[in-house]
């Protein structure tokens, strides 16, 4: 009887592997309270908050308005100089999503609000938007109205 060799495939590592987990575990904030400051003109994103799309995808489906995009893949080689550039913007407020409310956001807020900590700076705060975009694009059109390039389909359930 011949033996057969069956390969064992091994997943690659994470993307983040290569880097130390959180320390801190970064708040939420609920899209209820974003759109609340959204609609704040006292609030000007960019300028007092900043909404950080941690999608690798480019927006695919849409972006919450004034979202900047930086892929959570590159995020932690540049974390120093995004703070610097935050921090002389004024910004207090770093909002971080992903898809959904796990992975890339929490890790991404909790590795900046680490840097914050570290810094010793107590007017900048990082947060992780619950439920992620998904949550924003699919709860309806109070929230769709403040997304820009909202594509419908890509965040329709598929159907079996």
């Amino acid at each position: 009887m011949a033996s057969t060799t069956q390969a064992t495939a091994t997943a690659p590592p994470s993307w983040h592997a290569a880097y130390p987990a959180p320390k801190t575990e970064a708040p939420s904030i609920t899209r209820e309270a974003v759109l609340e400051m959204l609609r704040d003109s006292g609030n000007v994103p960019g300028k007092d908050l900043v909404l950080v799309d941690l999608r690798r995808v480019d927006h695919e489906g849409g972006t919450i308005r004034g979202s900047i995009n930086l892929p959570a893949q590159s995020l932690w080689p540049t974390i120093p100089t995004v703070y610097e550039m935050f921090k002389a913007a004024g910004l207090r407020k770093v909002i971080w999503y992903c898809g959904s409310s796990r992975g890339r956001g929490n890790r991404a807020a909790g590795w900046f609000a680490d840097y914050i900590a570290e810094r010793g700076d107590s007017q900048m705060q990082s947060l992780v938007l619950l439920e992620g975009i998904k949550g924003w694009a699919t709860a309806g059109p109070e929230y769709v109205q403040w997304m820009d390039e909202y594509d419908q389909a890509v965040w329709q359930e598929s159907k079996p």
